[in-house]
């Protein structure tokens, strides 16, 4: 029986079309495991309309995002420091809050907020932002961009606005699928970065990991399942095959 194999070939064939069973199920998971977001580090020039005359800086913002049910936490950091102040800043009198622009499949803005400042910011020295947070919930399905827009100081009584001159790319784009109500979006602000609220990848990821999509992780088990009953189809034609034969 052996040597009948070996001559006709049918066993290389069968072991063959077993194999592509396998890479074709696991194409499968790899296709369905596609990163669904994309975050990079984007340089932002803030113009500040100050109480005592404009000034300038560009500081490296990133945006995270976490998902959460339908939702999304936005995270946005700051990795240098914008405009000044001409007197000492105190512990916690410096409030900060910023827009982050929608772009892509969905428009409109998410806003964000953070703590006060826990340390005193000295006199003329650029002024740490803390991370911000939101949360955005989508109405529309397709990609959407996340970009950076005005920020805005409070302290002492005073209003500070930064708005970006430079036209920034956005910092993060997120393959989102919503509850059909319609496009535009929608955010809510939280405080600090601990907010609740709502995302991969990502990616994300943004410098940092890329945000992940529930969709995704739904897509791979549909992925599985179906290299599953696949792999099992395979072997039962192979029993009922060998069946035959020993009859």
């Amino acid at each position: 029986m052996a040597r009948f194999y070996a001559q006709h070939g049918r066993r290389p064939r069968r072991a063959a079309g077993l194999a592509a069973g396998v890479a074709l199920a696991a194409g499968s998971a790899v296709m369905f495991t596609a990163p669904a977001a994309h975050a990079e580090v984007v340089d932002v020039n803030y113009q500040c309309k100050t109480p005592i005359g404009n000034k300038g800086a560009v500081s490296p913002i990133d945006i995270k995002s976490t998902p959460s049910g339908g939702a999304y936490k936005l995270v946005m950091s700051f990795q240098k420091g914008v405009s000044s102040s001409p007197v000492e800043l105190g512990k916690g009198a410096m409030k900060p809050s910023a827009l982050i622009q929608l772009g892509g499949a969905e428009s409109g803005t998410v806003p964000l907020s953070g703590p006060p400042n826990d340390q005193a910011i000295p006199a003329n020295t650029p002024i740490k932002i803390s991370d911000l947070s939101g949360t955005y919930t989508p109405k529309g399905s397709g990609k959407v961009t996340f970009t950076a827009s005005t920020l805005t100081i409070k302290a002492l009584g005073t209003t500070t606005t930064c708005t970006p001159s430079n036209h920034p790319k956005p910092a993060l784009t997120l393959e989102v699928k919503g509850s059909g109500g319609g496009s535009g979006g929608s955010g809510s602000g939280t405080s600090g970065s601990g907010g609740s609220g709502g995302a991969t990848a990502g990616g994300g990821a943004p410098g940092g990991e890329l945000p992940q999509t529930g969709p995704a992780d739904s897509a791979l088990a549909l992925g599985t399942f179906g290299g599953t009953v696949l792999l099992a189809g395979a072997a039962g034609a192979l029993w009922l095959t060998r069946r035959r034969r020993h009859t």
